[in-house]
């Protein structure tokens, strides 16, 4: 069929074939500070789906509605999901969620985690989510403790050297 037959969609048409953000299966534990940040994200998407909404160009407004529609689906999904985990409620003598973790490696160079939500997650901030292998490794761990972590390109060990529950950032 020759493409001058297609029917190409109006701005009345723009439909959205893009599937849901996957949600994880793990329950939504979260920091305050995590909390924070996505309804923070939420309501920024709020603004801006209604400047988007106010456009003049109908089919790109409409499809950056879809997009940021799509986000704020998620986002409500997890902020409802969502459990509140105070790092101070911790045990302090133990790596735990929110815990700020410092660990020497094989190589005796020193590294900081800290063990947050699915979503306030960024490995490259020192952030790593609480389901992550990494963070599996740590958890229930005490100053002095070995663990390994098993990791795609070999197995390593950390030392744990210090505990804390300052919520600061690994960086």
């Amino acid at each position: 069929m020759s493409r001058a037959f297609v029917r190409e969609p109006d701005g009345e048409a723009v439909g959205d074939d893009a599937p849901e953000l996957p949600v994880s299966p793990h329950p939504n534990r979260v920091t305050p500070r995590g909390l924070a940040r996505l309804r923070a994200e939420l309501e920024s998407l709020a603004a801006r789906r209604r400047a988007l909404a106010e456009a003049a160009d109908l089919v790109a407004a409409r499809l950056g509605l879809l997009s940021v529609e799509r986000r704020m689906r998620y986002l409500t999904k997890r902020i409802d999901s969502a459990i509140v985990q105070e790092p101070g409620d911790q045990p302090r003598d133990r790596v735990g969620f929110g815990a700020t973790v410092e660990v020497l490696d094989a190589d005796g160079a020193e590294h900081r985690f800290v063990i947050v939500g699915e979503d306030e997650a960024d490995p490259a901030r020192g952030l790593i989510g609480w389901v992550s292998p990494l963070a599996r490794a740590l958890l229930d761990g005490e100053v002095g403790d070995e663990v390994r972590w098993r990791r795609p390109k070999g197995d390593t060990t950390l030392e744990i050297v210090r505990i804390g529950y300052d919520q600061g950032e690994a960086t």
